[in-house]
């Protein structure tokens, strides 16, 4: 799917899903968006089959899940093994997510969550032994998200009359 097929309401949807997936009905995007619940779910599906949506996660609060340390550890890989490595980084216990950088030295963010120090050092272990450079960790005190604001764009909503 190209960029240009994503329309307001495709936006509108994604705006909805990323905003509260679990309570949000096709109907009450439907609603939002002007459009019928059919047509809501089967754009949904449209959405899933191109890869556009990639799936339905619980956002987990780390730290009041008994996890209070979150690491970033920035790492330097070799440019033509940093795409490869990243499923086996994802293996190592306590890591979260890992995100490939594009620019600077680092090209490769490696999140991790534990309970104490001994909890993420071994990470940090880890990644040296898979042949990565580990140039930087940082510790994290709070980690906040939101929907993406131009997805919501295209909704017509009570809130904005």
């Amino acid at each position: 799917m190209a960029d240009a097929d994503i329309d307001d309401v495709d936006r509108a949807i994604l705006y909805a899903l990323q905003e509260d997936a679990r309570n949000m009905s096709s109907g009450d995007i439907a609603e939002r968006t002007g459009t019928s619940d059919s047509t809501v779910r089967k754009r949904i599906q449209r959405l899933e089959s191109d890869g556009v949506i990639k799936g339905y996660r619980a956002s987990v609060d780390y730290q009041k899940s008994g996890y209070p340390l979150r690491m970033l550890l920035y790492c330097t890989a070799s440019i033509p093994d940093r795409g490869d490595l990243v499923p086996d980084i994802l293996e190592i216990d306590g890591v979260v997510s890992v995100q490939e950088l594009v620019t600077g030295e680092q090209n490769l963010l490696v999140t991790a969550v534990g309970e104490t120090d001994s909890d993420i050092t071994p990470v940090a272990q880890e990644l040296l032994d898979m042949g990565l450079t580990v140039a930087d960790e940082v510790l994290v005190r709070t980690h906040e998200t939101t929907p993406f604001g131009r997805l919501h764009s295209g909704m017509d909503t009570e809130d904005d009359t």
